[in-house]
């Protein structure tokens, strides 16, 4: 199959069939999905088995995924918030990006590398992957963190620097006289300001009058082929002026972030980039030439641990440099300390421009993309050994507490909307409640309106323990993620059985979940808000109260049926409960059994008969 021109329909079962079985297995190991893909395109890519032959073919496909991620975050990125991250961006990026690179670049040197093969090599690595980069601080949700969004505006920078990193190269070919004449620096620089300001204009005047006469007159597939017009549209424009095509999608994103069409590109665009990111990652694995890391493996093995270790170490001493926590500097440190696709395009162009030899480019190439593959596995052990006992250090952050040593009678774990509300009444009987929540801006927050809420993970046993879930008289669960809520109610019926659990029910899913684990008690996070809605829209409609009122309260009486049916026949049992807008036909068997069915106890036989009466009554 390797030998086989360009892409068939097996190469694609092929691809598909390696996302499929790696990624699961190495995310069940807590391995992460980056590696599972890059594992995998190295083990069906051409060095290897050989079941797909054109690894770069798929990789120039592949790379629209990482557009498409950059959109999207630009899409949360307003330009207000942007502009607020200038420092970050231009400061501690820049900072980052010109201290890694001459360490790098004296690093080689020192093992006698000639300067200009030692300098581009260096700032290739320099660029760290914004596709590693970015998809794992989407799996760990921290893309919207203070420490996320430092990442990002490192990202952002290393983006720009591609452009003078280019022309430094041509300008270097010129020089040493192995380049053959290309286009003026004024000229290059004059496209990418042009690009710029071309996607720029596109974005504040054009597009949402274009999106405006779409929605009337155009139809699903014309608003989906317009947005992903949009993406590549501006990053084929940024391609053309010599700058990144993900900052161009970028920027169309920040540029979009203010539209009424925002959510409707968001939704449009987001199955594209999971999996055309996926496919990036394989085709990257595939691109590994293992024969390269064999026969020039002391260099390829050697390149790799010094270039991590050096780009580590000057990641950190910036981070600290810009008052980062050592926990935060040391994260940072491992997970930048990668080359990135950027190394790809700019060792590239250095080969054309005379400035690299074959081998030299593969050996380089070869060093980036094994530091791609280690990354997620280095992240893991830092996590898991270096920080295991201080995974997140707030001492010094302002008006953030750890959760120690506290000992209220009611703890609640989680402070978002719903659980505002609910400490209201406690606090007006003057109940003493401790409050943990993992979200360090909503504790800041919090404070400023004078609540006192402590950091704390709350599906942690230790810091349960900290918090006084053993004392407390009830713990109150009221975090957003239901899987969060499982974890921590397990813990608490394991560890502390004398505590009641009062639990906020993500849907009804969770609901049957928590009854069969035996909470004290639980509500659906929208179900009385939804009753006192819609008596009030009956009341307005012209019923009378007492017929608003027995109507919710026949509403609540069914649908708590309909809820105990559910926990033991699944969530398609009790449907005659549920009123429907359209008639909905009863289920008829495909054979007809040979006896008549019987309740199982006198209880459901009572609650049968009372649905086949109202059945008949409708």
């Amino acid at each position: 199959m390797a030998t086989e021109a360009g892409l068939n329909l097996g190469h694609a079962v092929a691809l598909l069939g390696a996302a499929v079985v790696a990624v699961p297995l190495f995310r069940k190991f807590g391995l992460g999905s980056v590696l599972g893909y890059l594992a995998a395109g190295v083990v069906i890519g051409p060095y290897a088995l050989g079941l797909i032959g054109d690894a770069e073919a798929i990789l120039h496909v592949a790379e629209m995924g990482v557009v498409i991620f950059l959109f999207i975050i630009g899409l949360e990125m307003r330009p207000a918030k942007l502009w607020k991250l200038r420092k970050e961006i231009f400061g501690l990026g820049a900072a980052q990006v010109i201290a890694c690179g001459l360490l790098l670049t004296a690093a080689a040197m020192v093992f006698g590398v000639a300067p200009a093969v030692a300098f581009i090599g260096a700032m290739g690595f320099v660029l760290s992957s914004t596709a590693v980069i970015m998809q794992t601080l989407d799996e760990r949700n921290e893309m919207t963190s203070p420490h996320g969004q430092r990442a990002v505006s490192i990202l952002l920078l290393e983006d720009l620097a591609i452009v003078p990193l280019l022309a430094i190269v041509a300008v270097l070919g010129s020089v040493m006289g192995t380049a053959e004449d290309g286009p003026p620096l004024w000229q290059t620089i004059g496209l990418a300001v042009a690009a710029v300001g071309g996607v720029i204009l596109a974005g504040k005047y054009a597009i949402n009058p274009i999106f405006r006469q779409l929605a009337k007159y155009g139809g699903r597939e014309v608003m989906l082929a317009a947005a992903l017009l949009v993406v590549f549209g501006a990053a084929w424009a940024m391609s053309l002026g010599g700058l990144s095509m993900a900052m161009g999608a970028f920027l169309a994103g920040v540029l979009l972030s203010d539209s009424t069409f925002r959510h409707q590109l968001e939704a449009d665009v987001e199955p594209f980039r999971s999996i055309l990111l996926g496919l990036f990652f394989l085709s990257v694995g595939m691109s590994l030439n293992l024969g390269v890391v064999v026969a020039d493996w002391r260099w390829v093995i050697g390149g790799v641990i010094l270039f991590m270790v050096v780009k580590a170490i000057g990641i950190y001493a910036i981070a600290r440099l810009f008052k980062a926590r050592h926990n935060e500097a040391l994260e940072r440190a491992a997970l930048f300390a990668q080359g990135g696709e950027f190394a790809f395009v700019l060792f590239g162009a250095a080969f054309m421009a005379g400035l690299f030899d074959a081998r030299t480019s593969a050996i380089l190439t070869a060093i980036v993309i094994l530091s791609m593959v280690l990354t997620p596995l280095v992240t893991i052990l830092v996590s898991r050994f270096l920080l295991r006992d201080q995974a997140v250090s707030v001492d010094d952050m302002d008006g953030i507490d750890r959760a120690e040593n506290l000992r209220e009678r009611v703890l609640i774990i989680g402070f978002g909307r719903f659980a505002q509300v609910v400490a209201q009444p406690l606090l007006a009987r003057d109940v003493d409640v401790s409050i943990i929540d993992m979200d360090v801006e909503m504790i800041q927050a919090a404070g400023n309106f004078g609540f006192k809420v402590y950091y704390g993970d709350g599906s942690r046993l230790d810091v349960l323990r900290a918090s006084g879930a053993e004392k407390a008289e009830t713990i109150l669960v009221c975090v957003d993620r239901p899987e969060t809520a499982d974890r921590i109610v397990e813990l608490v019926q394991s560890e502390f059985p004398l505590t009641k659990l009062f639990v906020r029910a993500y849907d009804r899913g969770h609901s049957i979940r928590l009854i069969q684990a035996g909470v004290e008690f639980h509500i659906r996070e929208t179900f009385e808000s939804a009753l006192a809605f819609g008596e009030h829209v009956l009341k307005d409609l012209g019923f009378s109260e007492d017929e608003a009122r027995e109507t919710i309260e026949d509403v609540r009486r069914r649908d708590e049926e309909r809820l105990t049916l559910q926990v033991t026949g699944g969530l398609q049992a009790g449907r005659s409960l549920w009123r429907n807008n359209t008639s909905t036909p009863q289920p008829e068997p495909y054979v007809k059994p040979r006896r008549e069915s019987t309740a199982l106890n006198d209880e459901a036989g009572d609650l049968l008969e009372e649905a086949e009466a109202r059945r008949e009554k409708v």
